[in-house]
């Protein structure tokens, strides 16, 4: 069944989500001490049994310098700079095998899949680990370091997707100007996130994005990840106000404002795990063009494969463009 909001009503549905007045600034001392440490990247070339793709194990720098692990993967061949599609990870989900999502790159583009610190083995292989300290939480991540901005746990995933972009715009095979975006639930998010900091994508698509419209997603789901916020703060009840101002500073909502490249959102009208509503919360004040696909009968899984056809042609057709008015 519908789980939230009716579909009439998302177009004029409006977060409560507040604008912290440093939030750019935030941001931008967090990426520019990030920069200030990043080391040299190692690519090491894997050896597997694909013929049409060359797979590279990829370590980069991250939040503060820390390593990052990635997949680079690219078409067998390929000479010349071509656009370059960087994927973010859902909820509990590492970048898996080097033999996994070649989606992109049978499609002829580079693709960069990023591992997310401190998660995997949930429902695929991490390999990252987070080794920042933290305060008392409850199981998961989603309240890891909430205390201040400074050490939530997000602060550091979102730092490591604003240079993994930086990271693969500094590969040679990789077109510079024809860079985008896609990631499904948390990776949605993530993606948001980075369409806020980084202005001058070629294209985004958030599938059922997670980590949007905090004040709304806490009190309307019971389900997890979000569960673990009101578990959290069904413990620590003097700690309600404070917990929603650091969440301010890590919301889609508020980076969607920012954002400017063209997007694709996807929403399904009966996923309880991001209600529709919250996604929406992002998405009606996104900055730049945007269009959404609303599944009606389905959950969490959103549009499925089906999200993903839309968005490779999404990602072509902005490369295009990208190319035609660069040509």
């Amino acid at each position: 069944m519908h789980v939230d909001l009716s579909a009439p009503l998302l177009p004029d549905y409006r977060s409560s989500q507040v604008d912290p007045p440093d939030f750019d600034q935030f941001w931008s001392d967090t990426l520019t001490e990030s920069r200030s440490r990043a080391g040299d990247v190692s690519v090491v070339a894997v050896d597997s049994p694909l013929t049409s793709i060359d797979v590279f194990d990829v370590t980069f720098s991250g939040f503060e310098g820390q390593p990052i692990r990635a997949w680079l993967r690219v078409p067998a061949g390929a000479n010349a700079p071509l656009p370059a599609i960087v994927e973010f990870i859902g909820y509990g989900g590492g970048r898996g095998h080097a033999l996994e999502d070649l989606l992109w790159a049978s499609a002829g583009f580079v693709s960069f899949h990023m591992d997310t610190r401190g998660q995997g083995s949930g429902w695929s292989i991490g390999d990252t680990p987070d080794p920042a300290g933290a305060g008392p939480q409850s199981p998961g991540v989603m309240t890891r370091g909430i205390e201040t901005k400074e050490t939530y746990y997000y602060r550091r995933v979102f730092a490591d997707a604003v240079r993994a972009i930086e990271t693969v715009r500094g590969f040679e095979i990789v077109d510079a100007s024809r860079v985008a975006v896609f990631g499904r639930s948390q990776g949605g998010g993530i993606s948001l996130a980075v369409s806020g900091l980084v202005p001058d994508l070629a294209a985004v698509a958030p599938c059922v994005p997670f980590l949007c419209d905090f004040p709304r997603a806490t009190v309307v789901t019971d389900a997890y990840p979000y569960k673990e916020i009101g578990s959290y703060l069904a413990v620590h009840r003097d700690k309600v106000e404070s917990a929603h101002g650091v969440l301010a500073y890590f919301d889609g909502v508020n980076f969607a404002k920012r954002a400017s490249a063209p997007a694709l959102f996807s929403a399904s009208m009966m996923d309880d795990v991001c209600p529709p509503s919250t996604i929406y919360g992002a998405y009606n004040v996104y900055g730049g063009d945007k269009e959404i696909s609303l599944w009606q009968y389905n959950g969490h899984e959103g549009g499925g494969i089906l999200d993903e056809e839309r968005a490779l042609a999404f990602f072509t057709a902005a490369f295009n463009r990208v190319e035609s008015a660069t040509a």
